[in-house]
């Protein structure tokens, strides 16, 4: 069972040093989680560690798992990361049919 998770290599070196400055060298969790508002959106939570997920893609040093349950959603999207003076952050692309955040780091999912 593949997810093909797509990461770009700026994500990947962020991923690598937030999990060792979260303990947990060469391993981080992304899930989707709901707004706080109940509209639909989903919104990207990056944390080192496994937290029982599965391993959804692997690259340069670096596992990424997630909850099993959000396997479908995440399939074949791609996680990137910017940076510049102001700070960065991991944006997450758009699965089809659904819509994107204005910032970057979530989508809603289209009711059919």
């Amino acid at each position: 069972m593949a997810c093909n998770l797509n990461i770009s290599k700026s994500a990947t070196a962020e991923l690598i040093r937030q999990s060792a400055f979260g303990g947990a060298p060469g391993k981080m969790h992304i899930d989707l989680l709901p707004d706080n508002f109940d509209e639909g959106w989903l919104y990207i939570r990056l944390r080192a560690g496994q937290h029982n997920g599965v391993p959804i893609a692997r690259t340069d040093g670096i596992t990424l798992f997630a909850p099993l349950d959000q396997f479908e959603v995440l399939k074949g999207l791609k996680l990137d990361y910017f940076g510049d003076m102001s700070g960065g952050g991991f944006l997450i692309s758009t699965p089809e049919g659904a819509h994107p955040s204005v910032c970057g780091s979530g989508f809603k999912i289209s009711k059919k």
